[in-house]
């Protein structure tokens, strides 16, 4: 059954995912936070992102069981995104593991899940898309773009939001049902990573081999250059 989402939109939030937060201990869930502009918006690891107007700044508040299961959120996420950027404006939008999403091997999308734990458990999954900005900060502008910048136009940022829970909606339905691997499966095609020879770089090490698979529990698997086979859990990857 599809699920629809309440939307909760704001002109400045200073993160949609804080405001999530405080929403999710009133026990709203199922709902969409949208907010114009951010003034403390953070990607993971807590780094900064740059959340002028122009982009599309979203929290999905869900009510979940198991904490473990929220990495398929993700990919679903990403993979909605993707979805809808192809839908919407044409692009050919592919999925990085483990959170973002590309158009032209350039980030247009991130997605940042964070939980809350107690009585009762909450997935928060945040999406920055960039749409109509026309430029970044010089730190990330040679390896990020916008829905503007590749197809020279303005794009309609609520039409954008409402494709994206639209599919988000038909993932989380096989969510609900366990159907982990369908959300893999949709991953899987709508992939940038796979095939690729790429660096990851984790806590302690960084390996560099070819993507040859993501497994059941969306860990990335790589060849390295020895021959061996390496899982990787958590990190970031560059493609060499």
């Amino acid at each position: 059954m599809m699920i629809s989402f309440k939307f909760h939109n704001y002109k400045i939030l200073d993160s949609t995912n804080n405001k999530a937060i405080e929403l999710a201990k009133k026990k709203l869930h199922d709902i969409a936070v949208i907010a114009e502009r951010q003034t403390k918006g953070k990607g993971r690891f807590n780094r900064q992102w740059s959340s002028d107007i122009g982009g599309l700044y979203m929290t999905i508040v869900l009510k979940v069981g198991d904490l473990d299961k929220t990495k398929y959120l993700t990919f679903a996420a990403a993979v909605s995104v993707a979805k809808a950027i192809r839908k919407t404006a044409k692009l050919n939008a592919l999925v990085k593991w483990p959170n973002d999403v590309l158009t032209g091997n350039k980030k247009i999308c991130g997605i940042l899940t964070e939980t809350i734990s107690g009585r009762e458990n909450y997935a928060l999954i945040g999406i920055g898309a960039n749409i109509n900005q026309k430029k970044f900060p010089d730190s990330i502008s040679n390896k990020t773009t916008s829905l503007a910048i590749e197809t020279n136009k303005r794009h309609n940022i609520k039409k954008i939001s409402k494709e994206i829970m639209k599919e988000f909606s038909k993932l989380y339905s096989q969510y609900k049902k366990n159907n982990y691997n369908k959300i893999i499966a949709e991953w899987k095609k709508y992939s940038h990573t796979l095939g690729r020879k790429i660096k990851a770089k984790t806590m302690n090490k960084t390996y560099t081999g070819k993507a040859i698979g993501v497994d059941d529990d969306c860990n990335l698997i790589l060849k390295l250059n020895n021959g061996k086979i390496k899982k990787i859990i958590e990190g970031d990857i560059f493609t060499v």
